[in-house]
């Protein structure tokens, strides 16, 4: 083969690498037309088959305690899928002490009951996803 004839399938190939990135780029610019809604405290909000609501928020020395209200789906774990952004810092649930009404088990009825995170400072924000849904609540001081 020769070189002109190796410039050109390089120029050809080039362009096809170009119109396919080009194709990709507009299909991700239409797809991310998401409006990402902040709830308040006590709102409930249908997340991959799950309600759930945060209904309050209390930080102590030892850790951030969250009540919140879940149900949907029975046996699922129900500490599963929280997080915390509080300060910077993204935090996953711990293991809670005291007498407080702890989440485990979810059940088909909606209840009450009390997600533990390491404590934490500054504005928080509370998420919850399941099966690539997602919401969020903004914790106001």
């Amino acid at each position: 083969m020769s070189t002109r004839k190796l410039i050109l399938w390089s120029l050809v190939c080039g362009v096809l690498i170009l119109v396919a990135g080009s194709i990709k780029l507009r299909q991700s610019v239409d797809s991310t037309n998401v409006d990402a809604k902040v709830l308040s405290l006590g709102e409930a909000a249908t997340v991959g088959g799950m309600t759930v609501a945060v209904n309050s928020f209390d930080v102590t020395n030892e850790s951030t305690l969250v009540t919140v209200s879940i149900g949907g789906i029975d046996g699922q774990d129900a500490t599963e899928g929280w997080k915390l952004l509080a300060g910077g810092e993204a935090s996953e649930p711990v293991a809670g002490s005291g007498s407080e009404t702890w989440c485990s088990q979810t059940t088909v009825d909606v209840v009450s009951c009390v997600v533990a995170f390491p404590a934490s400072s500054g504005s928080a924000t509370v998420f919850y996803y399941r099966d690539g849904d997602n919401s969020q609540w903004a914790i106001e001081e």
